[in-house]
């Protein structure tokens, strides 16, 4: 991480410091605190007591969506708060500044049949040849588990061989996004998926000291841009590929490795209220399954639309915005 440069310099260091120490994942406020710091270098703003109107001017000057922009202020927000703690300030400058108005973000959603077909995809671009046998199954077998358990990305990734239990078919999910650990049970068909590959990189590898569980050699895990490459191309063999739009103020999101995430939950709670049960109290267990810090971020899923709900919406919006 390149070093902050304005005048609030060491400040800006000191409070990255404190949130690292209180357990904080400190790349997305880095770059938070980034935004703000080359923005006071570039205006060259003297050391002096900054305004509301400096923050207002700033977030003018963002290219970026309302979304976005809001979470700069947010950070630039408990950055000051930190300054009023220590002294420095004697009032937050960004108290009083309202949000924008954020866009409503509908993201993809998989129907279970599409979720099979992508996985198929995948499974068909597997090389036969030893030299990318396992390394392709590593990927293949991140994409299962994103898609039938609702990982995040860089779950997978980080497993070691001793936080699967084949004999409970559990996964042990250390240190995830928001510092949590986490024990989950998977589906049969994925277990079934983990055990062949481990009977396969047996086969090829014999006793490897590999400690991580997708490893596509004798040293070294797979990859997140591998996942990446194998998902989109996948996406693209099953004619899901399509590009993010924004209409008015409702925002598209692509099919992105996270859909399969959002697929997950919302395909979940559909299951549970087909069987005649409420989605709603169904809420508690999946926010633990998936990890999430607050409970709102899973009450969300209440409101996504289904795979057909959200592609009926979408033909409504695109074909009446070709008719204006």
């Amino acid at each position: 991480m390149k070093n902050f440069e304005s005048f609030l310099a060491p400040q800006l260091k000191a409070f990255m410091a404190y949130r690292q120490n209180l357990g904080y994942a400190t790349k997305t406020l880095w770059s938070h605190l980034k935004t703000f710091d080359r923005y006071l270098k570039r205006t060259k703003h003297e050391r002096s007591l900054l305004q509301p109107s400096f923050f207002l001017e700033l977030r003018a000057n963002l290219k970026m969506e309302p979304t976005s922009a809001n979470r700069v202020l947010y950070t630039a927000r408990d950055f000051f708060q930190f300054l009023v703690r220590k002294g420095l300030y004697t009032t937050n400058p960004l108290h009083d500044i309202p949000p924008l108005s954020e866009n409503r973000f509908i993201p993809f959603v998989f129907s279970p049949d599409q979720l099979d077909q992508l996985l198929g995809a995948v499974c068909k671009r597997i090389r036969k040849y030893p030299k990318y046998y396992l390394k392709d199954l590593c990927v293949y077998l991140a994409i299962v588990l994103l898609a039938r358990c609702g990982m995040r990305i860089s779950e997978p990734l980080r497993l070691l061989r001793s936080h699967y239990r084949p004999d409970e078919k559990t996964l042990y999910i250390e240190k995830t996004k928001f510092k949590k650990d986490r024990l989950i049970p998977i589906p049969l068909s994925a277990a079934d998926e983990i055990n062949n590959y481990l009977a396969v990189r047996n086969a090829l590898l014999g006793k490897d000291q590999n400690p991580y569980l997708l490893a596509r050699n004798k040293q070294k895990m797979v990859r997140d841009y591998q996942i990446r490459s194998a998902y989109h191309q996948a996406v693209k063999d099953i004619g899901l590929n399509q590009a993010r739009q924004i209409i008015g103020n409702t925002v598209f999101s692509a099919p992105v490795p996270h859909s399969l995430r959002h697929s997950f939950a919302v395909n979940t709670l559909r299951r549970v209220k087909e069987k005649g049960r409420s989605p709603q109290n169904a809420l508690p267990v999946l926010a633990i399954y998936m990890g999430h810090c607050k409970y709102k971020h899973t009450i969300k899923y209440l409101k996504v639309l289904d795979a057909e709900q959200r592609k009926g919406l979408a033909d409504f919006v695109f074909s009446n915005r070709e008719d204006t």
